[in-house]
């Protein structure tokens, strides 16, 4: 799980955060995606976790919750059994 806030050539590009998609096609590059929060109580404190709606994809934990419930999928990559969703979450 990536957790990560980068830039690219200069251009200030929001929060990423990876999800896991177990069907090939149901996002792809581009698309606005709309997310569910979910809060687990855990002996580490709280976690959040996200869903791509309609349950495409599902995050793992963070321990801070996002700004907002909404981005841009930037990356979709085929791993061994799964399929790795990256999203670009919008800024403030």
């Amino acid at each position: 799980m990536k957790y990560i806030l980068c830039e690219q050539e200069g251009e200030k590009m929001g929060q990423m955060v990876d999800f896991t998609m177990e069907r090939e096609g149901l996002v792809k590059p581009g698309d606005r995606v709309e997310l569910k929060e979910d809060r687990a109580s855990t002996m580490s404190g709280m976690m959040y976790y996200y869903t791509i709606k309609d349950a495409i994809a599902m995050s793992s934990n963070l321990k801070r919750p996002l700004t907002k419930l909404a981005g841009t999928v930037r990356r979709v990559e085929q791993q061994v059994s799964i399929y790795m969703v990256t999203v670009e979450i919008d800024e403030e």
